[in-house]
């Protein structure tokens, strides 16, 4: 799945580094490399708040699953380089933008 990730954040599921020379290769992996763990950091961050709201509403989460989640997904990142900022993000008290409902995904 980290691969997956990596190939969908490289040239758009293409998965090629072109550069000729190693060095040039080699900064062009370093880069994908920090992107790739951005977004596992991004994903993780708002996994962990999803699961404290989530409790917070009386929610059962077991912690024996939690192990069973990973912050590979790429759905909700726009990976084609047209970035529309129609309005700004409205954040919550914390600075983190706030977590969508069920009724807010399916309009999305």
């Amino acid at each position: 799945m980290l691969r997956a990730l990596a190939r969908a954040v490289c040239f758009h599921r293409l998965g090629r580094l072109r550069d000729r020379t190693l060095e040039s290769r080699q900064h062009r992996a370093s880069g994908l490399n920090l992107v790739v763990a951005s977004i596992i950091l991004w994903n993780t961050v708002y996994m962990d708040r999803v699961i404290r709201f989530l409790r917070g509403q009386g929610e059962d989460i077991p912690d024996n699953l939690l192990p069973y989640l990973a912050p590979l997904g790429w759905q909700h990142i726009n990976l084609t380089g047209d970035y529309l900022w129609a309005e700004l993000a409205k954040l919550d008290q914390d600075g983190y933008r706030m977590l969508r409902t069920p009724t807010e995904r399916l309009t999305a």
